[in-house]
């Protein structure tokens, strides 16, 4: 842990991975299967997809923990494995990260929980803050170096998984929301906002870090960077979609090509942006 400290503290620019979700969907896996429990069924292409994405240069690697929370695995009957398939996957991070040619870390992957909570809904504060405690517990257990929250809308549900994470432990936490082409979030909140409300509540040393992920591509984020920018001094992360999907044949294809990608990368990071990355159709 002190290591990953020490790793994003160096002023440079550290490298993500991208999509976990397209990369199993590339190799014949189809979205009626739950992709969390291939962390136990076909461990060996989880783990040749994060050893793909440390080939291609990924310093960070998250697990593939996505939908892994109580709630979420609920819906397809696999809530008993919530430990089993969490251990798993940092595992399989964690023997990849282990065969890399160049120094690289685990990030365990949380998502909101599928849920609304108070007041927009019937679950708790209290309630949502023990199911991302339960993850992320167990995500500590397989071994992770850090934790990326990603792609919430609810300033408020992040606000508990933080809560969460820091009664367990001090490891860094990447805190992601995602926006619309509006540039705010589902709930109408303006990046300034959350970008002064998550800098209010995470660790006052500075180690934790404010982002964007998912949305709507690559230029809405960078436009929402620009902003965040000027009401926080913390680091600030990316990983934008690969734009938005389209039908095409009967199959959602994203049509952003590497090199529209990579030039707003650069963009990004002329921004600000030190941990960049991608998600959905990267």
């Amino acid at each position: 842990m002190n290591n990953f400290r020490q790793f994003i503290q160096e002023d440079r620019v550290r490298v993500f991975d991208g999509a976990m979700g397209t990369m199993i969907y590339s190799k014949g896996v189809y979205i009626n299967r739950c992709y969390d429990e291939l962390n136990l069924s076909t461990p060996d292409l989880i783990h040749d997809i994060h050893r793909e994405y440390l080939k291609a240069g990924a310093e960070i690697i998250e697990t593939n923990t996505y939908g892994a929370s109580r709630l979420r695995l609920a819906q397809q009957g696999l809530d008993d494995k919530l430990l089993e398939i969490n251990v798993s996957a940092a595992q399989l991070a964690r023997k990849a990260v282990n065969a890399a040619n160049h120094e690289a870390f685990v990030a365990g992957a949380i998502s909101p929980l599928g849920v609304r909570i108070e007041p927009y809904g019937p679950t708790s504060e209290e309630e949502a803050k023990d199911l991302f405690k339960e993850q992320a517990q167990a995500l500590l257990e397989g071994g992770v170096d850090c934790f990326v929250l990603e792609t919430f809308q609810d300033l408020a549900e992040m606000h508990q998984a933080i809560r969460a994470v820091r009664e367990l432990c001090d490891h860094v936490i990447f805190a992601q929301m995602t926006i619309n082409d509006l540039g705010e979030t589902a709930y109408g909140t303006s990046p300034e906002i959350f970008t002064e409300r998550l800098d209010k509540w995470l660790n006052q040393d500075g180690a934790d870090v404010i982002g964007l992920n998912c949305s709507v591509g690559p230029q809405i984020i960078l436009e929402a960077i620009e902003k965040m920018r000027e009401h926080t001094t913390r680091r600030l992360s990316a990983q934008p979609n690969a734009g938005l999907p389209r039908e095409v044949g009967g199959r959602k294809m994203y049509l952003a090509s590497p090199e529209y990608v990579s030039k707003y990368a650069k963009r990004l990071i002329n921004a600000g942006v030190k941990f960049i990355g991608g998600c959905c159709g990267t």
